[in-house]
């Protein structure tokens, strides 16, 4: 419906141009004016606060309205069984991709080893049991969790608010779903306003990340960041639109370049969830049903994390090789089943990765000492990882589209 207005348009009054262009031109200001670039640096704060501001009421009315629009829960258990089914696939091909590359390049035999003073401030080692993961997806107060941005509670209570919405019956109901829809284009009309600032953001966000950690660090660590950016290159380039093409009959070149703004937000914000009204948007426009992308997307930003499990697989592999430990096909069975259950407990924030990397390492019995050394370029690949996570989601939406369209 859009389409055709979009394509009247001069090429660089289109989205996704603009933001290629902002993420090319913060990479060379932040270089070039490093000083400047800090100064700007609070724009990109502000735009990810006003994406941020609309995750919950999103994420919320989406699911429910999206649940609603499906049908009844017998719908809604298709389309969830057919999502977990393909967030297990792809993030277990993720996993493979970066394990087979680490074992080829070996790359903690060139690393140095660095202690835990090197962690971030604010980091914690603390672990989570599962059932503390279960018990934190039902909270004991919903407003509060919503409060708090949590994301999984509200996906939890949303899904639970959206089944027995279809289940119910009379004009009381049927009034509440036309206020959650109405509220729901409220909140997309809202977020189509701050897209539109998405090239702002993105440049200043950009900018002031290279003045910060500079070009230098990546050289230190190439080795690394050749495993890890190369296996998120491969899962992107090649695995993903291969199953887009074989499952969901789509051209993923053409699908891609619609993608391209959340994709690109997501690169430069770091965060699954502040891109999700963005990816939601061009999902929309992409021709995917309104109740599949409700459904897939905001469950995919929370659990759906294949550059993040692809990350924490070799990363791993890394440290152990760094101490020289050599772990067995056995024990990497072991880091390909942690890194999954561990990527879906990860949340769609910055640096979110590295904190469940600290349940791969246990899990083999590896020390979290070894993050230290890695840490130093841990932004850059979050970056990149993100914007995995984000592609994936989008494939997997087209996906569910596909076998769902018989079903509207």
């Amino acid at each position: 419906m859009g389409d055709n207005s979009a394509n009247t348009r001069p090429w660089y009054l289109k989205l996704h141009w603009q933001v290629l262009f902002a993420l090319v031109a913060g990479v060379v200001f932040g270089w070039l004016a490093p000083a400047a670039a800090e100064s700007i640096g609070f724009l990109g704060d502000l735009f990810l606060s006003l994406l941020k501001m609309i995750i919950i009421p999103l994420i919320f009315t989406s699911l429910v309205s999206g649940i609603a629009s499906l049908g009844n829960a017998r719908s809604v258990g298709r389309v969830g069984i057919r999502t977990v089914i393909y967030y297990t696939v792809s993030t277990t091909l993720a996993i493979t991709v970066g394990l087979t590359l680490v074992n080829i390049i070996h790359p903690g035999a060139h690393l140095n080893l660095a202690g835990t003073e090197h962690l971030p401030e604010g980091f914690s080692t603390a672990t989570q049991t599962l059932p503390e993961f279960l018990l934190r997806m039902v909270p004991d107060n919903i407003v509060a969790a919503m409060a708090a941005g949590e994301v999984l509670p509200v996906i939890v209570f949303a899904i639970l608010f959206g089944l027995f919405l279809t289940r119910l019956n009379g004009p009381n109901v049927d009034a509440v779903q036309r206020v959650v829809d109405g509220i729901l284009e409220i909140i997309q009309a809202l977020t189509l306003a701050i897209v539109k600032l998405a090239p702002v953001g993105i440049f200043a966000l950009l900018a002031r990340e290279v003045a910060r950690s500079g070009p230098g660090i990546i050289w230190d660590m190439r080795y690394y960041f050749v495993t890890v950016g190369a296996g998120l290159l491969i899962h992107a380039t090649v695995t993903l639109p291969t199953i887009l093409w074989v499952l969901g009959r789509r051209q993923p070149l053409v699908y891609a370049r619609k993608m391209a703004p959340a994709i690109a937000t997501a690169f430069s914000t770091a965060s699954s969830s502040a891109t999700l009204p963005l990816s939601m948007e061009c999902s929309e426009e992409a021709g995917n049903r309104r109740g599949v992308t409700s459904f897939v997307l905001p469950l995919g930003a929370t659990v759906n994390m294949d550059g993040t499990a692809l990350y924490e697989a070799v990363a791993a592999l890394t440290i152990a090789q760094m101490y020289g430990v050599d772990l067995g096909l056995g024990q990497q069975a072991l880091v390909l089943v942690t890194a999954l259950l561990a990527s879906v407990g990860a949340a769609g924030i910055p640096m979110a990765g590295l904190v469940m990397l600290v349940v791969v390492l246990q899990a083999v019995g590896l020390p979290l000492e070894g993050i230290g050394t890695i840490i130093a370029i841990d932004r850059v690949l979050d970056m990149m990882r993100t914007a995995t996570n984000v592609w994936s989601d989008l494939v997997g939406t087209a996906i569910i589209n596909r076998f769902e369209g018989g079903s509207s």
